[in-house]
């Protein structure tokens, strides 16, 4: 939970090499020795579109959700051209669909846009691949050891169909770095530093190292780890004024913070120093909660990741699921009743991705309405990864990323687990 160790790449890497040695680590050296030029990670690459033509492509004939309005149009129609929606609705209003292009039948199944994790840690090709089998077609890395994340997007504007559309952390602003003080030379001056990444000074520098690599976003912590038995999730490793430094780093270059978080306190304060989002969040508070609200904070529960301790051989973290997941259940609700935004995320790391829909339906089992839940990870997700006009919905204009189910969604959010086919960009993927 959180980031496995991944190794460093081998061979020496140099400052104008981190994008291609990311490359390597995701398998995409390939993919990218052809076609991306080396100022790609710090242009459009950085907002995860493809950068060419997406695929063509009609869906037709099943029952179509839009998650924003909760309309289900009968006997949809789909039309995708150069990876976007061009039309969708009723075969009656969308028209005859344009000769020529394949045609993926959807009779007696539901259709949906692709779902958007909010919290994934993507360290290989396979992993991206597997994330968007699993119906993830956008998401938003919880950051890698060695910028895999930022090769991972760039993958995806390459051959969308082998990854979801992602926004990249780089590498996590934590105090003990690690083997992710190799990730670039850059670091390196900060191996010396007895108490580790704690000064003003030593946070900047890895923010802006970060942004100076090409994330979207940056990853922090206010509290330990809950998937490690010998550290202490409740305990506190950055206070206000350090967490405040991050965010103040960050955002003199337009980018917000993600937060690892557990202990009502850590919350708060890491919600007062102004993150964009909190994630995990257990113990979080009322107050910390209408502040939530009242900045416009959202909350990614991670709900999977934290039933999967409970299902933990290590007695430690199998108490720990057991007790934790109940409480962040109940906060989710309180979160939702007082109109806190809610975003999906599994949190999947460590080789295994989980279905993002399984994280929808924790949602449900917290409390939200079916329709709800699926808004997390819809609209309410693309929104927070500033994707609100692309992803989340299937009108004129979004991307052609679809879920065709085999079954209602809104009676069994179980059918989203198991998607019968994911679209992404227009691109029919086919199954593993």
């Amino acid at each position: 939970m959180c980031v496995e160790n991944t190794p460093p790449p081998s061979g020496r890497l140099t400052r104008r090499g981190v994008l291609a040695g990311a490359a390597a680590l995701a398998g995409t050296s390939a993919v990218l020795a052809g076609t991306a030029p080396a100022a790609s990670a710090s242009s459009g690459a950085r907002h995860g579109e493809a950068p060419g033509r997406g695929g063509d492509l009609v869906v037709e004939g099943g029952r179509l959700l839009d998650p924003a309005t909760g309309e289900v149009t009968e006997d949809a129609v789909v039309v995708i051209a150069g990876g976007v929606v061009r039309a969708a609705g009723s075969r009656g209003r969308v028209g005859r669909a344009p000769g020529g292009v394949p045609v993926l039948r959807a009779h007696g199944q539901w259709i949906l846009p692709g779902l958007v994790d909010a919290h994934i840690h993507l360290n290989t090709a396979a992993e991206a691949r597997d994330a968007v089998l699993k119906g993830a077609t956008s998401a938003r890395s919880g950051s890698t050891n060695f910028y895999q994340d930022i090769a991972v997007r760039e993958l995806a504007r390459q051959a969308p169909e082998r990854a979801p559309r992602l926004r990249a952390a780089g590498v996590f602003v934590t105090p003990d770095l690690g083997d992710t003080i190799l990730a670039d030379p850059d670091l390196a001056p900060l191996a010396r530093l007895r108490d580790g990444v704690r000064s003003a000074e030593a946070l900047r520098r890895v923010v802006e190292v970060n942004l100076a690599r090409g994330a979207d976003t940056i990853k922090t912590r206010v509290n330990e780890r809950a998937g490690l038995p010998e550290q202490d999730p409740l305990v506190q490793v950055y206070d206000h004024e350090q967490l405040s430094t991050i965010v103040a780093a960050a955002r003199r270059r337009g980018k917000g913070v993600l937060c690892h978080s557990y202990s009502e306190k850590g919350c708060h304060d890491a919600v007062t120093a102004g993150i964009r989002s909190l994630e995990h969040g257990a113990f979080v508070g009322e107050r910390t909660l209408h502040e939530m609200r009242r900045r416009g904070t959202y909350f990614t529960p991670t709900l999977t990741a934290i039933a999967g301790l409970a299902e933990s051989s290590d007695p430690v973290l199998a108490e720990r699921g057991r007790t934790y997941l109940p409480v962040l259940k109940r906060a989710v609700l309180a979160a939702h009743e007082l109109g806190v935004p809610l975003a999906a995320g599994t949190d999947s790391s460590g080789g295994t991705v989980d279905p993002i829909g399984r994280e929808v339906e924790l949602m449900h089992a917290a409390g939200l309405s079916a329709l709800d839940a699926i808004r997390t990870a819809t609209t309410g997700a693309a929104k927070l990864l500033g994707l609100d006009g692309t992803a989340g919905r299937l009108a004129r204009g979004f991307a052609g990323d679809v879920l065709v189910v085999d079954g209602d969604p809104l009676a069994d959010l179980g059918v989203l687990s198991r998607p019968s086919r994911v679209v992404r960009a227009g691109f029919a993927v086919p199954a593993a």
